[in-house]
């Protein structure tokens, strides 16, 4: 199931997991991903709970935003490689 759910996600993977040099790795960078993720995923629907409820649809803006960004710190979370989840946090070491 990972693998296939890691072929669906390669578009945005490969180029996170392509770079070259060292890389420094924590755990920790993928717990707080994961944590990162959820908590906008949740803020992108309450977004959208209140930009229905108010019938603004400028407030759909941030709600695409920030479900977009909790859904990347996801993917990456939890079907990134070690390099991917690195690179995100920008913990590279190059030479």
């Amino acid at each position: 199931m990972k693998k296939r759910l890691q072929q669906l996600a390669a578009p945005i993977l490969t180029p996170l997991e392509q770079s070259e040099g060292a890389y420094h790795y924590s755990p920790s960078h993928r717990k707080v991903l994961k944590i990162m993720g959820f908590l906008f995923v949740i803020l992108g629907g309450v977004g959208l709970y209140f930009s229905l409820l108010a019938d603004i649809l400028a407030g759909l803006f941030p709600v695409i935003l920030f479900t977009g960004i909790g859904l990347l710190c996801l993917i990456v979370g939890y079907l990134g490689s070690d390099k991917a989840v690195a690179k995100l946090w920008r913990n590279r070491q190059e030479s």
